[in-house]
Formats: C-alpha cells, structure tokens, sequence
C-alpha cells in the first residue's frame, strides 16, 4: 500500500500536515494500535490472559516492521494485514495464538482507515478553521467597500467586497460543521469477523466492539459494515464539498487578481521580487482541488460490495481515500496562504465601480442591504463551534 507520493510534485499538490498524516508510517501505526487494542479489550473480557495482551502491546511497536516489505507480502494474500498479522505473531512467541484473535483482515484496516482519517482530519479542520477566520476579518473590515458585482463573468450590479467575503464565510463553516459531524459521528471501529457476525464471541460480540470503539475513540457502530460503505460515502463526500468550498475561493482570487481587474493580489514571499504578485497559493489551492471530484466519484463508486465480503471493491477505496485526504488537505493549506497573505485593493474597487453603467445611488442602496447580511454571516460565525 505504497502512497503515490512524488518529491517533485507534492510540494505543490501534498502541501500540509494530512500527507504526512496519511502516509505508509500513519497506516502501520494505526494497524498495529487496532491489533494491540483488540488484544487488550479481549484480555478486560476474559477471552485471553492479560499476559499475552501485554506482549502483543509491547511487540505491536511499528519498530518492528518494514511497510515496504508487508506491501510486498500485500501480494499473495490481497491486503497488508495478513503479513502484519503473521511478523506480529512471530515477535509475540508463546502469545502468539492470541494476536488477531477473531478478527478478519478488513476489521483492522477499515478500523485503521478511520484513525488515519480522524488524525488528518484535525491539521485540515484547523486550516479550514484559519481561512474562516480570515474571511471573517476580511468580511469584517470591507462590509462597506463597494465594488461591482459580477454575473456570468460579466458586470451587473453593485455589490461589497464584504459580503462576497461573507459569501466565504459561510461555505467554509458549513465544510468545517460537515466534517467535524463526520469525524465524532461516522468515523466508526470494524469488527465482525469473517462474514460480520461476531460468530467466535457469542453473545459477548457486541461489548467486544464497544470496548473497542471505546478504547480507540471512535464511533461504535449498529452492526459491523463491511460491505455497507456509507461511512465511507460519507467522508468523501464532505473532503469533496470541503474542497470545492475552498476551488470556489481560489478561483475568485485568481479572477480579482488579473491585469485587467486588480482588485486583489497577494502580499511577495520573502524570495519573489517585490513587483511579484502572481497569485500562486490562490492557483495551487486549484490545483490540489481539482482532482477531489474524480476521487469522490471513485469511492462512491466502490459503495457497490458484493455480499458480506467485497471481491475487489474494498481494494479500491485504499488510494481514492488517502489521495482524497491529501489533495483537500493541500487546497486548504494553500487557501489559507492565499487569505493571510491577500492584498486587497479598495481603490481599484471603486474604480472598477464607478466606470460600470450603474448609477451611485444605487451601490449606496447596495452597500446598505449587503452590510446587514455581513452582520449575519459574521454572526453566524462566531456560533459556529
């Protein structure tokens, strides 16, 4: 399960903390903290000795293991975990027996899958949470800047920057709510055994998975869904509205940002010559956005598992899902770049205002109504959890 990382291009399209959080050494950890819970909560439930949980604890270190090498392995067996499984067993010795006990390959990974998710998504909600706060400030201090609204790209009636600013405000709230609500709701353990029916535990199944989820802070789910991936449709779904939030950002940064219109730029890097107003974090945030959609529609895609055990399906969730987590995470990086650093420019507002077939009584009327629906979004805003 090698990421499709590049040292040439992530710098652009990796930028942040999620692809570090999502990477081979995210997954081998969080694989082996499923396999050293699961033998902790079955040792609390008296299903084998607190002895042998204790040395599955002390040998599930990722120390102990090559992600390069168990991706070999990956291949004659369809999944990482069953050469996980066996090196962990061989380091356990006499607990051996003990490790993976009752679990199948894809309880450890699809429960491994969402601790990886939970982690990136703390680095993405924070900098979606930064570029809400600086369209607020920016929304705060230019609720009265007038400026020429735009329609199909082309001039139609006054408007302010503020409230465009607001505009802003609201999509990254409501892409931050979504995927807060995600994260603490459907971000759930996976346990069920072979066919998902916790055959091996009897009527003790339930409180194993409870513990589980407990003991791994994530969501207990009703029964074990293996092949019912709406979890999985669920995230991808708000990492896909999360990142067309930020494209609809960054795509009217870079249009304010031309030549001809100018009423925005970005402040130079430390190493661009001073005249140098290229909006590079504006055009990044694009790049990375823009590959989300295809990786939504992928993972939907992949809802359809066949049975109680998918043949391939599941397969193809592992690369859209970290790719997905990656490219949103870069996107809300460089978005937040682009806000804390953006210029904007007033005087070219009025300019491009007044040159407008429009009459100034009317962007005064504009300005009014427009600032009273700033007030709401800001107000909105600071609710917000």
């Amino acid at each position: 399960m090698k990421p499709s990382s590049s040292a040439l291009f992530d710098g652009v399209l990796a930028r942040g903390e999620v692809a570090t959080a999502v990477g081979d050494d995210a997954w081998l950890t969080a694989m082996l903290q499923v396999e050293a819970a699961l033998a902790q909560v079955q040792a609390f439930s008296g299903l084998i000795p607190q002895a042998d949980a204790d040395a599955i604890a002390g040998c599930a270190r990722p120390e102990h293991f090559d992600a390069a090498d168990l991706g070999a392995r990956a291949a004659a067996s369809g999944n990482p975990v069953v050469p996980l499984v066996e090196r962990l067993r061989a380091l356990a010795g006499p607990a051996g027996p003990s490790v993976h006990l009752g679990a199948t390959s894809q309880d450890i990974l699809d429960t491994a899958g969402m601790l990886v998710a939970a982690q990136a998504l703390r680095p993405l909600l924070a900098d979606l949470a930064a570029c809400a706060d600086q369209a607020a400030r920016l929304a705060r201090e230019h609720r009265d800047t007038r400026m020429i609204g735009r329609t199909l790209l082309r001039q139609a009636v006054p408007t302010t920057f503020g409230l465009k600013a607001a505009g802003w405000l609201t999509g990254l709230d409501a892409a931050r709510r979504r995927l807060e609500q995600v994260r603490r709701e459907r971000l759930a353990v996976q346990f069920g055994g072979a066919a998902g029916t916790l055959a091996p535990f009897g009527d003790d199944g339930p409180d194993v998975v409870e513990s589980l989820a407990t003991l791994l802070g994530l969501a207990e789910p009703v029964v074990p869904w293996h092949t019912e991936r709406t979890r999985v449709a669920e995230l991808a779904g708000a990492l896909g509205g999360a990142a067309g939030t930020v494209a609809k950002i960054a795509r009217d940064l870079t249009l304010m940002a031309q030549d001809e219109v100018d009423e925005a730029s970005v402040a130079a890097g430390p190493s661009a010559a001073p005249h140098d107003r290229k909006p590079v974090a504006a055009v990044c945030a694009l790049g990375s956005a823009a590959s989300a959609p295809g990786l939504v529609a992928d993972l939907l895609a992949a809802m359809a598992h066949e049975h109680e055990r998918a043949a391939g399906a599941w397969h193809a969730e592992w690369r859209p899902l970290r790719e997905l987590l990656v490219c949103t995470g870069s996107a809300a990086s460089w978005l937040r770049a682009a806000l804390e650093r953006l210029l904007v420019h007033p005087d070219v507002m009025r300019a491009n205002l007044a040159r407008a077939t429009t009459a100034s009584g009317t962007a005064d009327d504009a300005a009014d109504a427009a600032g009273v629906l700033v007030d709401r979004a800001l107000q909105a805003h600071t609710k917000s959890p």
